[in-house]
C-alpha cells in the first residue's frame, strides 16, 4: 500500500503542514520548541497518548535503548484510553497523520504508536 492509501501515517511537526495530512494530531507530551500553534495547524493534541515522563526521560531517544522504549510503552498504550479515541479518528477521518517532535523519522514514540494502531 502506497502512502496515499494510508490512513494514518507519521510525520515531523516541523516539516510543513499539507492539505495530505488529513486530520492532524500533535502525540507528544511537551509542546515542541519553536513552534508556534498558528503554524502547527493542529486539529487535536493528544498528549495523553504520549509515553510517560518516565519513560520518556529514561528512553531520551538514545538509539540503543530503542528496544526496551518500544516493549515498554507498548504495555503502557495497552491500558491507555487514549488510544480510542486515535482509533475513532481514524475511522472518521480519511487521513490521519501523528505528528512528533523528535528528529529521528524511526526512533521515536510516534512510530511506535502506529505500528501498535496498524496491529
Amino acid at each position: 500500500m502506497d502512502s496515499e492509501d494510508r490512513k494514518l501515517v507519521t510525520k515531523r511537526i516541523y516539516d510543513a503542514p499539507s492539505d495530505d495530512d488529513g486530520f492532524r494530531v500533535l502525540v507528544d507530551r511537551l509542546w515542541p520548541r519553536g513552534i508556534s500553534k498558528e503554524r502547527a495547524m493542529l486539529d487535536l493534541w493528544l498528549k495523553e497518548v504520549a509515553p510517560s515522563t518516565a519513560l520518556r526521560t529514561e528512553f531520551g531517544h538514545m538509539k540503543e535503548r530503542f528496544a526496551d522504549f518500544r516493549e515498554q510503552y507498548e504495555a503502557e498504550l495497552e491500558s491507555n484510553p487514549a488510544v480510542a479515541t486515535l482509533q475513532e479518528l481514524a475511522v472518521k477521518h480519511r487521513r490521519v497523520t501523528l505528528l512528533y517532535g523528535a528528529r529521528d523519522p524511526e526512533t521515536n514514540h510516534a512510530r511506535v504508536l502506529l505500528d501498535f494502531l496498524q496491529r
